[in-house]
């Protein structure tokens, strides 16, 4: 197949081309070239997606069995690329997100749960938030209609190439060795999705050119934040120890939720739904999820090869990871 990729050097991105070459798939990827390096094998063009310019550029004389889009984040900006790409292009897998459901986090999510309200002709350079997506979604469908639409609602993504920071911030903390404050109850179930299991069960909806909506994560209790905790400390072999802290006195202590220990959330009625998200429709359509140990090793070893960032992992402009001072505060209290 000839797939565009708008995006394609990112992460998630960048899994899904790898995988596209690795299965003999003709890839163009359409970016500006900031987010990381082109893989081999791929046609790279540059450009900015909000420009109407460089996408007319881009698809003058050309046409491509499908597109794949891992990078919108505007209702303005995914209508104006489905606009322009529609003559060229057959098919239109959108990646959105699980943010793009209105009640996420307060209740169990399925396909069929409400999305944000948010029209699709809303006007560009919103500021962001959840529900963003969701006009991003009604976008799409205006231009491509359901028959030629995929959407794909991500949820939490982990692995190699990590953009964010949430499992490399657990890694490198746990890998450093000693006490580590571990938040809430080991036997808490969590929802995590290797961003190459996410790209194999994408792509192959799209070579089978399949449309409607699929959530897509890892099924639910597939994994435990004891598990993870226990994964990270085999795989970084630092013997480091996890003191188990209850949601109140994390909560008492001021530690941020999410952000400070990434993956917690406490036991509050915005966010007992958190990890209740549905996929058996997305299983019985093939998706298949390795162990979160495996991803959690791999990333380990990918981590060992970048070395360390010379930026600080954040979520928007909030800093990724709990300061050292407040951990050992809370060691003293509980360890």
């Amino acid at each position: 197949m000839d797939i565009l990729f708008l995006g394609g050097s990112k992460f998630l991105g960048r899994a899904y081309v790898s995988q596209a070459l690795r299965l003999g798939h003709r890839v163009t990827t359409f970016n500006r070239g900031a987010s990381g390096a082109d893989l081999p094998g791929a046609e790279a063009v540059r450009g900015d997606r909000t420009s109407a310019e460089d996408l007319a550029r881009l698809v003058e004389g050309r046409r491509w069995d499908a597109v794949v889009d891992t990078s919108g984040q505007q209702p303005y900006d995914l209508g104006l690329a489905a606009r322009v790409l529609r003559p060229h292009v057959g098919h239109y897998s959108f990646v959105s997100s699980i943010h793009a459901f209105a009640d996420w986090g307060k209740v169990p999510l399925d396909e069929g749960s409400v999305l944000h309200d948010c029209p699709a002709d809303t006007p560009p350079d919103q500021p962001m938030g959840n529900h963003l997506k969701a006009g991003c979604e009604r976008a799409l469908l205006a231009e491509f209609g359901a028959e030629r639409s995929l959407i794909l609602n991500c949820g939490l993504l982990v692995g190699p190439y990590e953009s964010l920071g949430r499992l490399l911030w657990w890694l490198e903390r746990i890998g450093q060795g000693g006490q580590v404050v571990a938040p809430g109850q080991p036997g808490r179930g969590i929802q995590l999705i290797d961003a190459r299991d996410f790209a194999a069960f994408g792509l192959d909806l799209v070579e089978r050119a399949e449309a409607g909506r699929y959530l897509t994560t890892a099924p639910v209790d597939s994994a435990t934040m004891g598990e993870l905790i226990d994964a990270c400390v085999r795989a970084t072999g630092s013997g480091a120890e996890p003191v188990w802290v209850d949601d109140s006195a994390l909560l008492a202590a001021g530690v941020a939720p999410w952000t400070e220990l990434p993956f917690w959330l406490p036991e509050l009625p915005d966010f007992t739904a958190i990890y209740r998200g549905d996929t058996s429709r997305a299983v019985a359509a093939g998706l298949r999820c390795r162990p979160l140990a495996e991803t959690v090793r791999d990333t380990w070893a990918w981590l060992a090869e970048r070395g360390p960032s010379s930026e600080p992992y954040l979520q928007g402009t909030l800093p990724i990871g709990l300061p050292a001072e407040k951990e050992q505060v809370l060691l003293e209290a509980h360890g």
